[in-house]
């Protein structure tokens, strides 16, 4: 599929739309954070990712089972990273994400170190492979972090029920 562009285009058209979706998804982050959240808020995200796995449909995209693993843990550590950070309040009877400095930081740096993983990884790895390895990172990531949010938002919504 890839193998009539030359691999150092592939490696600069895929971070450069990398950097480009991670600056869109702090951009939406950060607007969120402005309006209520709810279940369905916290949970559409790891949702709509999910269909992005028809990607290993395609033969170029099949990752090794020990990348798996190793993608898979790297995800995991990052996403407690998300969820000791991402908080609730209460603010006029609704619940909001809390407005967290070192969020849009937490983000930019996840961000840059998988650019800079990407172009390491780049010599040993096939692009495909690549991206095949970096969507399970990612949503080993958002799974675990959107299923943290979801648990505090539910005992949040539960105690403003009961008070």
């Amino acid at each position: 599929m890839f193998d009539n562009i030359p691999a150092y285009y592939l490696l600069i058209g895929t971070t450069i739309m990398a950097a480009a979706m991670g600056t869109f998804a702090l951009f939406i982050r950060i607007r969120a954070q402005k309006k209520p959240v709810n279940a369905k808020k916290i949970l559409i995200p790891p949702i709509a990712m999910s269909t992005g796995a028809s990607m290993f449909l395609f033969e170029e995209f099949r990752v090794a089972p020990p990348q798996i693993l190793e993608a898979v843990a790297v995800g995991l550590v990052f996403s407690t990273i998300l969820i000791a950070t991402s908080k609730f309040e209460v603010r006029e009877g609704a619940i909001y994400m809390k407005q967290s400095k070192a969020f849009p930081f937490i983000l930019i740096g996840l961000l840059i170190f998988r650019i800079i993983m990407k172009i390491i990884f780049a010599d040993n790895f096939d692009v495909g492979e690549l991206g095949g390895m970096f969507f399970i990172l990612a949503f080993a990531m958002l799974l675990p972090w959107r299923i943290g949010m979801l648990i505090k938002y539910k005992k949040l919504e539960k105690s403003q029920i009961v008070s």
